[in-house]
């Protein structure tokens, strides 16, 4: 690859991880305000889940600003250690939800932001995976990764709330939540195994 192909490549990179970071800023305000109002523990449990999401996109722009292999493994470890945090939120707050009963009021904005928000996350994803392909950048696929979760997160809790909204299943988020807990702990072992 060229040295201007590699150029517009990590434009792109900044391009991508810049974006997810202003969204999940503006998010946060978004979702506390969603969360308040409808006393929802699924919303505000999003709200933390962007929080991992901004620590992951930080951490790709520090790596794609400098080169090296001992950088590259930290930033991967970084990544780790945010995945590891978010399994641990959703195996807590999935737990405590069932066991107390919790039900949260409808939430119409919770509804339309996780459904927008699931729709920009996932073609973040795919984007981050085509230019950390293109880049040969692990970091970038793995945190791409990372997105991908907090879209599949974005569209569960949206399931959540729309089947509590129209059916009165309060459960079926914290459920949703124990699969995807799955899936971030399965990352994490990739993660930490590959890179010893």
């Amino acid at each position: 690859m060229d040295d201007t192909a590699r150029k517009i490549l990590l434009r792109r990179g900044f391009a991508l991880e810049y974006t997810t970071l202003l969204w999940n800023v503006v998010g946060i305000v978004v979702l506390a305000i969603a969360a308040f109002s409808a006393r929802s523990v699924a919303l505000a449990g999003f709200g933390l889940d962007s929080l991992i999401e901004i620590g992951a996109s930080t951490v790709v722009v520090w790596e794609l600003s400098g080169t090296g292999e001992a950088r590259q493994r930290r930033a991967m470890q970084l990544i780790g250690f945010a995945f590891a945090m978010l399994a641990l939120y959703l195996l807590v707050q999935s737990s405590v939800v069932l066991a107390t009963g919790h039900h949260a009021h409808h939430s119409p904005l919770g509804i339309a932001w996780t459904a927008v928000t699931a729709a920009v996350m996932f073609a973040l994803a795919a984007g981050k995976a085509r230019t950390g392909k293109a880049l040969d950048n692990q970091v970038l696929r793995t945190e791409g990764r990372v997105t991908l979760i907090d879209g599949l997160l974005a569209a569960a809790v949206l399931l959540g709330l729309v089947l509590n909204a129209a059916l009165g299943w309060w459960w079926a988020d914290p459920l949703a939540g124990y699969v995807l807990v799955y899936y971030a702990a399965r990352e994490v072992r990739e993660i930490f195994s590959s890179n010893r």
